[in-house]
């Protein structure tokens, strides 16, 4: 699993004209990408990070100031541009695997307290945010 922590001061996500998720104040923006062999034991992992990571201000995690977080799945931070000129797909798991796994993490994440904003899996999505710093973390389940 491989997620993307953005800190920001408000973020949204539009689908058809519609906003779907929305955070208005300080906290997370995070894009999840789902492997294929991505469980329980990486959901726990990713969302420690996410939840206790001193990102924010002052060094503070969203934990500790009760900060929302918006999660979005996107499959293509899996994406392998090693060879040619279009990436490869094949280290992403397939979307009937990855909407549950995604699904987990939300839950884990809302387990600990905190308010969680999501966008639609599958959908087309309009992302609006402004970037706090900028302040961008990656994590990953597994070693580079």
């Amino acid at each position: 699993m491989r997620a993307v922590l953005q800190r920001v001061r408000r973020a949204a996500v539009v689908v058809d004209g519609e906003t779907v998720g929305e955070i208005t104040e300080p906290g997370l923006f995070v894009l999840v990408g789902v492997g294929h062999d991505d469980g329980p034991a990486e959901v726990e992992l990713v969302a420690r990070k996410i939840a206790d990571l001193r990102l924010l201000h002052d060094e503070k995690s969203v934990t500790d100031v009760g900060a929302p977080v918006l999660v979005v799945s996107q499959f293509t931070l899996l994406a392998d541009t090693r060879k040619g000129r279009r990436p490869s797909w094949n280290a992403a798991a397939p979307g009937e695997v990855a909407e549950p796994v995604v699904a987990r993490l939300v839950d884990a994440l809302r387990a600990r307290g905190l308010t969680v904003a999501t966008g639609r899996f599958g959908a087309h999505m309009d992302v609006d945010l402004v970037a706090d710093g900028p302040v961008t973390i990656v994590v990953d389940t597994v070693a580079p």
